[in-house]
């Protein structure tokens, strides 16, 4: 259970440098991370890491998608982690 929850935060941490990666990309005219990558990132367990990265860079925060499916994504990373607390263990 512990190594679990290491790599969960791990992949949080790595959600929220994708997201900081594609703000620097963007704001230096370089090549981009699509919106659909960023966004499967958010609902693949990496949701708190994606919108945390939305808030601190002020990336993406306009685009309705992202005010939608951001939010959405943390709840059915909540939603995953307590079916898996409640059912499994």
């Amino acid at each position: 259970m512990k190594y679990a929850i290491y790599i969960l935060a791990g992949w949080n941490l790595i959600t929220f440098l994708i997201m900081g990666l594609d703000k620097y990309k963007s704001s230096h005219g370089k090549w981009r991370i699509s919106e659909q990558t960023l966004l499967n990132c958010s609902f693949a367990m990496g949701g708190l890491g994606c919108l945390l990265g939305a808030l601190i860079f002020h990336h993406k925060t306009s685009k309705w998608k992202f005010r939608i499916f951001l939010p959405i994504g943390l709840l059915f990373n909540l939603s995953v982690i307590y079916l898996i607390w409640y059912y499994i263990l």
